[in-house]
């Protein structure tokens, strides 16, 4: 990409123009992603109550007028890094799935289950942060799940391919999410290192069972 460029002569001698190019602006999504990342950082080494406006700003080298360009306080950006945490969840439990057959549905719901503990693990720090540490006070954001409803689809599905039985998809998929986020959290909380493989045999029986699979 060419810069945009203005020139202007030396005076009083015949060396050719100077020319001066003016500086680069980043794309606002770029300079939105350059503040997340910085607080996400902040967050994590010092916690959500020690960090201030004014720290996210200077990690993200950015005047603090940048930041309000973009959210209107700490509390706004949280929620879009629980936004995008919860995204790129969804994201790699799809992928998963999308490895597997279209008819094969066991194989996509363990899928769907080895996803969804590894990615919950992997990121088990960032998960406790912007969850844990910051809670809105707003039971629907709760049934607003992206990861329950993408569950719900595939329940859905596959009782119509008549792979299995489930009588409320949507009420199983909750179900099914909290004993699975329950599961990691109880791992997490012994202190001991976690056999994902075990924990995700486990998870694949009970959701077996609770599926009818035929």
């Amino acid at each position: 990409m060419l810069r945009s460029q203005r020139t202007r002569r030396v005076a009083g001698t015949d060396s050719p123009p100077v020319v001066a190019a003016r500086p680069r602006t980043k794309p606002a999504e770029v300079r939105r992603e350059e503040l997340m990342d910085a607080a996400e950082r902040l967050f994590l080494q010092k916690g959500i109550a020690a960090t201030s406006v004014d720290d996210i700003v200077a990690a993200a080298d950015v005047a603090k007028g940048t930041f309000y360009l973009h959210f209107d306080s700490k509390e706004t950006l949280l929620l879009a890094l629980q936004q995008r945490f919860v995204m790129g969840f969804c994201d790699r439990l799809q992928t998963a799935m999308d490895r597997r057959d279209r008819d094969d549905w066991a194989g996509r719901l363990r899928a769907w289950i080895t996803a969804g503990v590894n990615g919950y693990l992997d990121q088990v720090a960032l998960h406790d942060v912007v969850f844990h540490e910051f809670r809105p006070d707003d039971r629907r954001g709760k049934h607003d799940n992206p990861a329950v409803d993408q569950l719900a689809t595939l329940l859905d599905q596959g009782a119509q391919a008549g792979a299995w039985q489930v009588e409320d998809p949507r009420l199983t998929a909750v179900m099914l999410f909290n004993a699975l986020h329950g599961a990691v959290d109880d791992a997490v909380a012994a202190k001991a290192k976690v056999n994902r493989a075990a924990l995700v045999r486990t998870l694949d029986t009970f959701f077996r069972r609770a599926v009818v699979i035929t």
